[in-house]
């Protein structure tokens, strides 16, 4: 939660926000002050009156902060191109009380792009979470989709939740059990 390497930050207007862990939508008013706790893959996690938000990079400019920069691929992009950039994106999902992105944590089991039908591809994306009781599932699911619908030449992203196999701490990286001490 909030520590003394916690940015402060006031709302320079009304904001969306999502309250963790809950997964309920909310509005932050103008005026509302707090601080930001986490800041990764273009989101924000704010600690506002003793709740924590996440606030998506849509909303950055409502606290003081740039949104993220559109995607670019080139045009002569192929299939193994577009599922590079698919990847670089879903490292951009975290949960926003744990520092570690889906795919480091072992949240992802499968993303599938499919090759272009009229110049747009879909992707299909098969991930978990760390418990199937998680109020913030819907959330994850939905930053995994938008994030890789902004991908150029993705029309769609399916974003299937699944728990077969259930997700356990040997599904994460190296990097993330050192981060997370559960090795």
């Amino acid at each position: 939660m909030y520590s003394r390497s916690s940015e402060p930050v006031r709302f320079e207007r009304d904001c969306a926000a999502v309250l963790v862990p809950q997964g309920e939508e909310v509005t932050l008013p103008a005026g509302s002050a707090g601080y930001i706790t986490q800041a990764l893959g273009g989101s924000y996690t704010v600690f506002v009156e003793g709740n924590l938000f996440r606030i998506a990079g849509r909303d950055a400019d409502a606290i003081g902060k740039e949104p993220p920069e559109p995607l670019e691929l080139p045009d002569d992009a192929d299939d193994a191109a577009v599922e590079q950039l698919v990847w670089k994106q879903l490292r951009t999902c975290f949960d926003p009380e744990i520092p570690i992105n889906v795919v480091d944590l072992g949240l992802v089991y499968e993303a599938v792009v499919h090759p272009p039908v009229d110049g747009n591809r879909t992707v299909e994306v098969k991930m978990t979470l760390t418990a199937p009781g998680c109020g913030m599932g819907d959330i994850l699911v939905d930053d995994v989709r938008s994030k890789l619908e902004m991908i150029p030449t993705i029309s769609e992203a399916d974003v299937e939740l699944v728990f077969d196999p259930p997700w356990n701490r040997s599904m994460m990286s190296e990097a993330a059990r050192l981060e997370t001490g559960m090795y």
